[in-house]
């Protein structure tokens, strides 16, 4: 009788153990996650900046908006990481700032 209650209390032991590791881990993925969704966001916003800083610098050198964001990329040295990030750039005149949006591949 007492070796089953003491074998009971070891496989409580482990159970307790394990669901405990497994909310820790659950705890540390849902940072990391949570970390790397704010990072992307970041650097969605910072390359939107970067961008419209770009488009206000050739508005001030050459007298118009860029056309494109290829434009700004051949002659402003902006640089897209295409894998983690969609550019939106639409002009509506050369005298008008362009309206830039930038979508982190991850959030689709």
């Amino acid at each position: 009788m007492k070796r089953l209650k003491s074998s009971w209390n070891m496989v409580k032991g482990y159970l307790i153990s394990a669901v405990f590791f497994g909310v820790v881990i659950g705890v540390f993925l849902n940072g990391v996650l949570s970390m790397s969704d704010r990072m992307d966001r970041e650097g969605a916003e910072t390359l939107r900046s970067a961008i419209a800083r770009a488009s206000v610098q050739c508005y001030a050198i050459e007298g118009r908006y860029p056309p494109s964001v290829q434009y700004l990329e051949e002659n402003y040295g902006i640089r897209i990481d295409r894998e983690r990030f969609h550019v939106f750039y639409e002009g509506f005149a050369s005298n008008i700032m362009p309206d830039i949006t930038v979508i982190s591949n991850l959030e689709e």
